[in-house]
């Protein structure tokens, strides 16, 4: 919504707001652009009619500022909605769909096509590294968007995916989520089946072909090209072959033709897969694949995507939005370093409606037992207790917290020059990151084990 709103603002329209519980970086991005923001719903902050209220997927019917809106008989869309009528039509779209990745890889695409002189728009969930913005019009005829699958609004519950109509399409993976809206997986797929419907002949789509999940869709009924990439599968039209541990430098080959090597500051397979599928995509649209190639020398991750938030204390702290059994795995696959001595320590907040409702925690216990320490918060929210983890084979690893306070001392305690800190979660994790950062901040000097105050 806040991507939208800074679109909006700059296709005319005079944008204000209202949320609640705002926080960074969006809030940030907002009051920097100038874009008034309301905290809280409610009618009297509206001081005029507004010609048109653009609603997000997070409100519903009971709220005071819908029943408000519903009763004063102005007119209201859902931001998808008002994406297809008054900006695709006049722009070509490439799409990043799937579980995981699109943030990431919408980002890529977005760069690589903005370095390769496309200078496209883009609306993505998150900050862009290289971006100021998450979302602009861009003067080209391209414009990137972050696909994703959950509903568009109260009063419409397709997929926002299915607003979007695009011309390049990037599938790169498709696992069960959003339990609260979708019933199991096949479900899921079925929405993933109408999207590739809405693909033209003379389209293209880009399918992982590390996911056999995704073959599958496709082989239920596809009417455009399909391209395949892959990190693994010799068979792929796009390949990528690492050239070190980390993942951070790797060659990129189409039709068996060597095209560049990628050099980098991103770490992980998963990463290398989003850039893959990010350079074929953008090959697609018009972009020469060598120099897209060359340009991610230069690209910045997306704020909150595996972000090194101390960059100057021995103990690194890192902040990933992971909240996803399998995000959760390839975070702390990326962070693994065995030429390295320091231990590894995942902080999980279950934050995401699955998460809450414990239907992966089968998984989830399976991918936490990648670190050396896992420390879980204990919402009162959730539908589960994480303490049934510590009961797993690998549950002396895990701990169990109910407050801030007490995860910044537990990881204070344990913590030496040398480890690695995740922090995971969807949402703000209510500063936790600026409570670890003081307080190991204030101990950077010291080389002793422990952090007591």
């Amino acid at each position: 919504m806040a991507g939208l709103a800074l679109v909006a603002r700059e296709a005319g329209f005079e944008v204000s707001g209202c949320d609640q519980a705002v926080y960074p970086p969006m809030s940030n991005l907002l009051r920097a652009e100038g874009i008034a923001v309301q905290d809280g719903y409610h009618p009297d902050s509206l001081t005029v009619s507004p010609s048109l209220c653009v609603i997000g997927n997070a409100l519903s019917r009971g709220n005071p500022l819908i029943e408000h809106i519903l009763t004063q008989r102005w007119p209201y869309t859902s931001g998808p909605q008002w994406l297809r009528e008054k900006i695709i039509p006049h722009k070509r779209m490439l799409a990043v769909a799937g579980t995981h990745g699109k943030t990431t890889a919408s980002s890529i695409a977005a760069f690589i096509l903005d370095q390769c002189g496309h200078q496209p728009g883009f609306l993505i969930g998150g900050v862009p590294g290289n971006f100021s913005v998450s979302a602009r019009l861009g003067q080209g005829e391209w414009f990137v968007i972050e696909a994703d699958e959950y509903d568009t609004a109260f009063f419409d519950k397709r997929p926002k995916f299915l607003h979007y109509r695009p011309d390049v399409l990037v599938l790169g993976n498709l696992e069960f989520d959003h339990a609260d809206i979708f019933d199991n997986l096949g479900d899921i797929e079925q929405q993933f089946e109408f999207l590739l419907r809405s693909v033209p002949s003379d389209g293209v789509i880009l399918v992982n072909a590390d996911h056999a999940g995704l073959s599958d869709l496709v082989a239920r009924g596809c009417w455009s090209q399909i391209v395949t990439y892959s990190c693994a599968n010799a068979n792929a039209s796009w390949r990528a072959v690492t050239l070190q541990a980390d993942y951070r430098r790797f060659d990129v080959f189409f039709e068996d033709r060597y095209v560049a090597t990628v050099d980098w500051s991103l770490i992980g397979q998963h990463n290398m897969a989003n850039a893959l599928g990010a350079i074929a995509a953008c090959q697609a649209a018009g972009a020469e694949p060598a120099a897209a190639c060359a340009s991610l020398a230069a690209f910045q991750p997306p704020k909150r995507r595996l972000e090194r938030i101390n960059p100057s204390s021995p103990i690194a702290l890192f902040d990933d939005f992971a909240h996803h059994p399998t995000a959760v795995r390839e975070t702390l696959r990326s962070l693994q370093a065995p030429e390295t001595k320091g231990s590894l320590i995942a902080i999980l907040e279950p934050r995401s409606n699955t998460m809450k409702r414990g239907v992966h925690r089968a998984d989830l216990a399976q991918a936490l037992s990648i670190a050396d320490t896992a420390i879980i918060r204990r919402r009162n929210d959730l539908d589960w207790d994480p303490e049934e983890l510590t009961q797993s084979t690998d549950g002396a690893k895990i701990t169990v917290c109910d407050s801030i306070a007490e995860i910044v001392d537990t990881v204070c305690d344990m913590a030496k020059p040398g480890d690695r800190i995740v922090m995971m979660s969807n949402g703000s994790f209510d500063g936790l990151g600026d409570l670890l950062d003081a307080r190991l901040d204030r101990h950077k000097h010291l080389s002793r084990g422990n952090f007591d105050e």
